[in-house]
């Protein structure tokens, strides 16, 4: 049975909802800002005392009402209300998605070490050759290993929307290494460097951090060449328009699929001919020259590119 009074105190945060044909109430995301009541919330107490939620378009979720108000820092006196309407936390603990991931316990910032340090400054000149300078290091917290399992390494961080440790890369600056990368072995489900993305403006799907660096403006890594479930979903319901696809030609049938799959959600989509070159070799100024003469795709060019295939 609904618990109306919960309903009102729930309408009250969230705005008015509307129920659907399982029991739940549907309101507008205030995660995704989905166009849509996309976020559902289950007002009728379970056996086991919780409310489950969950967005359908950003898959953000929870178990209780007690931990969504939580997510949306609610005033006391909301809390204080919930308190006498269900049970909270104290009863019911929720699970709490825990980073998996942290940086290499060796791991020395570049902009912190001096000038004396003989392999910080291999690893600056290694950064220089690759069109990484001092800003660029400062902006993505690049840094390097002396010893351990990342030793004589440049280690390249990325984060969350929330500023939270999600991944790290890890490349070899030594001459002839044994090893050229050696990355952590955890999801790679995640929106790289997503704290430094604007999802009102253009986005650049490009293929490494190096790439990334590079492009300088709104540019997100793959970390490889297809696109996670995670990132898809966020390029699908955000209001970003215009996506550039910048992958090597070694990845033209995946960058055509994107394309083809971002097209049919009504996105323009420009899929960027980086020749011989990836973005990290061209240099922010010849690769900002090639994306402003690429033209949007239409299905006629799509076509055209996945028979030449």
């Amino acid at each position: 049975m609904v618990n109306h009074l919960l309903v009102s105190l729930v309408n009250s945060v969230l705005g008015s909802g509307k129920a659907t044909a399982r029991n739940n109430y549907a309101y507008h995301c205030p995660f995704c800002h989905h166009h849509k009541p996309k976020l559902e919330v289950n007002l009728t107490e379970n056996r086991e005392g919780k409310n489950p939620w969950h967005c359908w378009a950003c898959d953000v979720r929870g178990t209780t009402i007690y931990s969504l108000f939580k997510q949306l820092k609610s005033s006391p006196e909301k809390f204080t209300e919930l308190k006498s309407l269900v049970k909270t936390s104290k009863s019911i603990k929720d699970t709490k998605v825990v980073s998996s991931i942290s940086l290499p316990s060796e791991f020395i910032r570049l902009d912190t070490v001096d000038s004396s340090d003989i392999m910080a400054r291999h690893a600056t000149a290694y950064l220089k050759r690759r069109n990484v300078g001092k800003y660029d290091i400062l902006k993505y917290d690049i840094g390097y290993c002396k010893e351990g399992l990342y030793k004589n390494m440049i280690i390249i961080p990325t984060y969350n929307k929330d500023g939270q440790l999600n991944y790290f890369t890890a490349r070899s600056f030594e001459k002839e290494p044994y090893v050229k990368y050696r990355n952590p072995s955890v999801s790679r489900d995640i929106i790289p460097n997503e704290h430094l993305i604007n999802w009102n403006v253009p986005v650049v799907l490009c293929e490494g951090l190096f790439d990334a660096i590079a492009i300088k403006r709104n540019a997100i890594p793959l970390l490889g060449k297809n696109i996670q479930s995670s990132l898809m979903k966020k390029l699908v319901t955000s209001v970003v328009n215009k996506i550039y696809i910048a992958l090597d030609r070694d990845a033209i049938k995946q960058a055509l699929k994107f394309c083809e799959m971002l097209m049919a959600e009504g996105k323009e989509v420009y899929l960027v001919d980086l020749q011989d070159k990836d973005p990290s070799e061209m240099g922010f100024s010849n690769f900002t020259k090639l994306i402003q003469k690429t033209q949007p795709l239409t299905y006629s060019n799509l076509m055209e590119k996945k028979l030449a295939v």
